[in-house]
């Protein structure tokens, strides 16, 4: 996995606890989803993110080519 997919994951979870943040603030249901499931959901996804940033970061070889991969 490449770290441009890394940082994708880390957006998608970005925007999911700023949609669940907007909903929960205007108490606002969307049938099964409210803004406790997904500010739940997208804290999950920013873990994984992270953890998998960080592994990257571990494993990189050189410093200046952590981007480049």
């Amino acid at each position: 996995m490449k770290t441009k997919h890394t940082l994708i994951i880390l957006a998608i979870g970005f925007f999911i606890i700023l949609i669940g943040a907007l909903l929960k603030i205007t108490h606002f249901i969307i049938g099964p989803i409210h803004g406790n499931s997904m500010l739940i959901v997208g804290m999950f996804v920013e873990v994984i993110g992270g953890i998998l940033l960080l592994y990257k970061l571990i494993t990189a070889k050189k410093s200046n080519d952590f981007l480049n991969s």
